[in-house]
């Protein structure tokens, strides 16, 4: 082991380690490396080298002076306060050390003008990162699954992470909340379909129709099947395709709101208790490049019509892509439908639609999985060609365009299958088919709402099992294999200050989108919460059962598994509450438009105000909606087949049922469906107004911030000062 010579002290806190291979230390990239370290030395940083068999290691610290011009640039314009002299005083939180470092490690250059990234590109440096110190009272009380239902804290967070990630859990924890009451009351829709389980007149209509023959679906089908055989699957889709959907969906529309509102103003009072509330991100930028360059000029505003229309036709193509992936959802069902039905198995050709959707789903899912990777080098291409002023808008534009694709490509297939799947099929005998070859797919036989929730309930459920499995074992086995590996030597360091480093540098590595990650897959999440919980009530459920165990998940990896990330201030989540309300407002579109139509909700009230046996009778007993089943199905002549002899049993077979509004013998719409269709587009507008009027109104009615805060902020116009506990 050797130590190489420096001007610090033993007693001395190195916060801030760089690491290289011990090959590096001859010529040439000794001398390059040496410039680098001189160049952070000419700055006012101090270093110190420990070299043991494996790696080089060299400690960064930087001198006080650093630290007070740093409080300086960050005065009031009218110049010192009371706190700022006490502040003067006190000793440097770690997180600002460290956010120093790294910000001036990054931004060095040699006077060849190469960069740390530079010099870890040519093999000169191999990593850097801050060091764990001090994590001991996060490790008892937060990071540990005993810890999962205790309050987190978030100051503690805060201390030790930075603001940045201590805002991210205290929205989580919000978050998880606030789930508790739509986990709650969509499960009691759900509930309640069982109630009704075997009393929906719709339900015992189709388990009784034994002599209604329903067409064959699709070119894998060779028989007529009775309705009364989808008797099972009626009885499911009955459980989340009741009058409780357009309750729970409005419901969720101001939970949302509710939502955001709320944490508005949590984030109000936590901001001002840590003295954040006036910060700038702006002006900390600016100050941090003035400690690394005091010849630092500001950037100047640019804007080339050029580069944003180039960005704009570069993120249509992209987006035009994704939708694409949908259409190639859509080829792999037709293909596999034909694939099933010629199987051998007798399960598979009974069940051809069931398998289809199933394995659709587990497609979609890996489709998701290949895609976001390439959705983020995308967005960061993007974002580099744009060249934004400073590194606060390059992350809210990266944010823009990464979640946009991310939303196309995660949604995409569940649009398809709620707006589009078994709508432009034709109608039996003269079907829609796929380079003149292969039938389009159908709905399944109790309708496309079934469609929607077996594909919600996989991808969900998946997302949520294996996301959290895989971002728990990677870390955690990979981390095992390196200690493994490294207690395998011979000689273990006996200096503890080395053996410190030596364990932080053995942990997995993080960069910039460790934490930008984790707020994209709750983003992807709330928007599964929302935007398709009509045809998914269980979704806020499963969503508080997973967040329960993300947040202790996200703990444990950064503090016993991770390196630690670099603390970065910050005073709200960003441009993510820009997406958030954005996903508000599309899920009450989108909900609307479920319940409009790919629910069978407005065909029934038509029916029960229009055509039902109650209006005859006014006194009646009969249950109003008594006789839809049949009022619903359209009749087709089995003459009309093309080659009605390959289906078996059409000797015997005159007529038989599909689901759709058409007349015999032209099958053109009938006048029920135009009717139907009016009544859709006037419930869509109808219930989006109402849902956005009660989200503007909910909004309004909970400010943003609350009076304490604004009153606090008042008394602090003449004197800075710290306000009060969170509540």
């Amino acid at each position: 082991m050797e130590i190489g010579t420096c001007e610090a002290e033993a007693s001395e806190q190195w916060d801030y380690v760089l690491v290289a291979h011990p090959r590096t230390q001859r010529d040439p990239w000794q001398v390059r490396q040496q410039q680098f370290l001189q160049e952070l030395e000419r700055k006012g940083f101090r270093t110190k080298r420990i070299q043991d068999q494996k790696r080089v290691f060299f400690g960064i610290r930087a001198d006080n002076s650093i630290f007070d011009l740093y409080r300086t640039l960050l005065l009031e314009p009218e110049g010192p306060t009371p706190n700022a002299e006490l502040a003067a005083l006190t000793p440097v939180p770690v997180a600002m050390r460290i956010r120093i470092v790294d910000f001036v490690v990054m931004k060095t250059k040699t006077s060849a003008g190469e960069t740390f990234e530079d010099l870890v590109k040519d093999g000169v440096f191999e990593a850097r990162f801050p060091l764990h110190k001090g994590e001991g009272y996060l490790k008892k009380t937060w990071a540990g699954w005993r810890h999962m239902f205790r309050k987190q804290p978030v100051d503690e967070i805060r201390n030790y992470f930075g603001e940045k990630v201590a805002l991210y859990f205290a929205w989580l924890g919000w978050y998880n909340y606030m789930l508790v009451p739509a986990a709650l009351t969509g499960l009691l829709v759900f509930l309640s379909g069982f109630s009704l389980f075997d009393a929906s007149q719709i339900s015992k209509e189709i388990c009784e129709a034994h002599d209604i023959l329903m067409c064959p679906l699709g070119d894998h089908s060779r028989r007529y099947q009775r309705l009364s055989e989808t008797c099972t699957f009626a009885k499911l889709t009955h459980l989340f395709d009741n009058d409780g959907t357009v309750v729970f969906a409005i419901f969720m529309a101001l939970w949302a709101t509710v939502f955001l509102e709320i944490w508005k103003r949590q984030r109000a009072c936590v901001v001002l208790h840590w003295d954040l509330y006036m910060w700038d991100e702006d002006q900390e930028e600016m100050a941090l490049e003035l400690i690394n360059c005091p010849d630092y000029k500001l950037q100047p505003y640019q804007h080339s019509y050029l580069r944003s229309t180039v960005i704009l036709i570069l993120s249509l193509i992209m987006i035009c892509l994704m939708i694409g992936m949908a259409h190639i959802l859509v080829v792999y069902r037709v293909l596999a439908s034909a694939l099933f039905s010629s199987s051998a198995l007798l399960f598979l050709e009974d069940q051809v639609t069931t398998a289809v959707v199933v394995t659709g789903a587990l497609v979609h899912y890996v489709t998701i999985s290949i895609m976001t990777k390439i959705n983020k080098r995308v967005a960061l291409k993007l974002c580099d060609f744009e060249m934004p002023r400073t590194f606060s808008e390059r992350e809210s534009k990266f944010t823009i365009r990464f979640f946009t694709l991310q939303f196309f490509t995660h949604f995409s297939s569940l649009i398809y299958i709620a707006f589009i799947l078994g709508r432009i099929n034709g109608h039996p005998g003269k079907s829609t088919r796929l380079a003149g070859l292969w039938k389009l797919e159908e709905c399944h036989a109790s309708g496309c709402m079934m469609d929607l929730f077996v594909q919600m309930a996989i991808i969900m459920g998946l997302k949520q099992t294996l996301s959290n499995c895989g971002e728990y074992l990677v870390p955690w086995v990979t981390h095992k294999f390196r200690s493994l590996r490294a207690s395998e030597a011979r000689h273990l360091p006996r200096d503890p200050e080395l053996r410190d480093w030596r364990r932080n540098y053995l942990l997995n590595s993080v960069n910039i989108f460790s934490l930008f990650d984790e707020f994209m897959e709750m983003m992807i999440q709330y928007g599964f919460t929302t935007i398709f919980v009509a045809a998914f009530p269980l979704a806020p459920l499963l969503a508080l059962f997973s967040n329960l165990v993300e947040i202790r998940l996200d703990a444990i990896k950064m503090v016993w598994l991770q390196r630690r990330l670099v603390p970065r201030k910050a005073k709200d989540i960003g441009t993510w509450l820009q997406v958030l309300e954005t996903i508000g407002v599309l899920a009450v579109i989108a909900n609307g438009m479920i319940i409009a139509f790919t629910s069978e909700f407005i065909p029934r009230v038509v029916y029960k105000y229009r055509y039902s046996p109650c209006l005859k009778e006014a006194n009646s007993t009969v249950d109003c909606l008594k006789g839809y089943v049949n009022h619903s199905l359209s009749v087709f002549h089995t003459k009309d087949f093309q080659d009605p002899d390959r289906i078996e049993g059409s000797e015997n077979v005159t007529l038989c049922r599909y689901r759709d509004y058409r007349n015999p013998p032209d099958y053109n719409f009938s006048e029920q469906f135009w009717f139907l269709l009016a009544i859709r587009l006037a419930f869509v507008i109808l219930f989006e107004h109402v849902a956005l009027c009660i989200k503007l109104i909910a909004a309004w009615f909970v400010p943003d911030v609350p009076q304490s805060v604004k009153n606090k902020v008042l008394e602090c116009q003449e004197h800075r000062c710290v306000g009060p506990e969170p509540v």
